[in-house]
């Protein structure tokens, strides 16, 4: 992660507080010190801001916890002419993204203390936003051979998963989260059956129309079954990536019924888009899982709403034109979300479907609490990572404008509602809009 440089005593005056974790919703004005939160409240600085102390205005916008997302992919080192950590981060501080968490899928893999140094190295040179690492669950990603969990956890590993990859043994799974309970570590998979998965699109009548190949809500059902069934037998803490489906939603509900320590997220894309997003074969909305029926868009929505998903990540992917400019089949899959990850996910609040404080919980606290990080909290003593946004302010997205090296986002042209003001990281004011 950046070390912390030195910032000066900052008041953020004339903002809405808003706090998830404490279901703080105040006007107000929060202090930072020597990188931390000093103190925050509707009566601070009643009296003015006494001298020395720098003065940022907030305009009555909205100054809450900076989102924290749980799932991005570097791309360096391997691919840099895709992305880098310094543009990951640049697009991460315009996104309001404080922290992200890196997947493994690097090349090398990060299956060992030498890849996780590299990225924390990195990071402290870059000096913008927090990046953590995952580690690889198995030797390069390949879905055999465990990793050392107690060494890459050592060396700051946060989590374990094989990334893109899926840890298709039911064996391998079953040992992994015996494994990592002994260091009370989670284990992350986006779940997809391989021998369910070989598609490149939702199954259904459009694929079918389309001439592509489909690939079955319930790849992603009967491996999520396993691997809970999985959790049930070892007592493991486990976490879904990328829900997409109605079906998974209530698999999930059941484990948490019966307490089994699960967790789960989405992206926005499966809240926002449905399979007719593929539209003429436009290859920037090919993900993994595909985008579902609209049946599935609604339910991945109502399952922020009620709870069942606990996090929202953007699951950013960046790819060139190379990789994405070719028939559907061929083309990668994957979409940048950095800058997109709290605009797109503000949409539900201005439907109505989910308070705001819910909303953020799902972006901040709760992201936290997956990765066993003391973060994502306006409270005295915390990190002083923030994010100001002005809820209301209308925009359309222009991926040509975006920091991320890479531009493959189904969402251009997209009209969106809610735009990030300034992110600050351990006090410091990492990104403040132009316009």
């Amino acid at each position: 992660m950046p070390t912390s440089l030195s910032a000066p005593p900052t008041a953020y005056v004339n903002a809405r507080l808003l706090d998830p974790a404490t279901r703080l919703d105040a006007r107000g004005a929060l202090l930072t010190v020597e990188g931390r939160i000093a103190d925050l409240g509707p009566h601070l600085f009643a009296q003015g801001v006494p001298p020395g102390i720098q003065t940022v205005d907030c305009g009555g916008h909205c100054l809450a916890p900076g989102l924290i997302d749980l799932r991005v992919n570097l791309r360096e080192p391997g691919e840099e002419h895709k992305e880098t950590i310094e543009t990951a981060s640049r697009a991460a501080a315009a996104g309001g993204v404080t922290a992200m968490a890196a997947l493994p899928n690097s090349d090398p893999v990060a299956d060992d203390t030498a890849g996780l140094e590299f990225v924390a190295r990195r990071a402290r040179e870059v000096k913008l936003v927090k990046i953590y690492s995952y580690g690889s669950l198995t030797r390069g990603a390949e879905g055999n051979e465990l990793t050392e969990f107690g060494l890459l956890k050592e060396y700051g590993a946060v989590g374990f998963t094989d990334g893109s990859n899926v840890v298709a043994n039911a064996n391998v799974m079953r040992r992994a989260l015996s494994y990592a309970r002994a260091f009370d570590a989670t284990i992350l998979q986006a779940p997809r059956e391989p021998s369910l998965a070989g598609g490149v699109m939702n199954n259904g009548e459009l694929a079918t129309r389309l001439g592509l190949a489909g690939i079955s809500a319930m790849a992603e059902v009967i491996l999520l079954e396993r691997d809970l069934r999985l959790v049930e037998m070892t007592d493991g803490r486990y976490h879904a990536a990328l829900l997409s489906t109605a079906e998974s939603l209530e698999v999930v509900r059941r484990a948490k019924a019966k307490g089994l320590k699960v967790t789960c997220d989405t992206a926005p894309h499966y809240f926002t888009l449905n399979e007719l997003a593929v539209g003429d074969y436009r290859t920037f909305a090919k993900v993994m899982p595909p985008l579902r029926s609209e049946e599935d868009r609604a339910a991945i929505a109502a399952g922020l709403a009620d709870g069942t998903i606990d996090a929202i990540a953007s699951d950013h992917s960046p790819h060139d034109q190379d990789s994405k400019r070719l028939p559907f089949a061929q083309a990668e899959f994957g979409i940048i979300g950095l800058e997109t990850l709290l605009p797109l996910s503000l949409a539900l609040v201005h439907k109505g479907e989910v308070g705001l404080l819910d909303l953020l919980s799902r972006l901040t606290c709760r992201p936290a609490e997956i990765l066993g990080l003391a973060a994502g909290r306006l409270q005295p003593g915390a990190p002083a990572d923030l994010v100001l946004f002005d809820l209301e302010s209308p925009w359309r997205l222009d991926p040509a404008g975006f920091r991320s090296k890479s531009k493959n986002s189904p969402f251009e042209g997209h009209l969106v509602q809610g735009k990030v003001l300034r992110t600050v990281v351990d006090g410091r004011s990492i990104f403040a809009a132009t316009d």
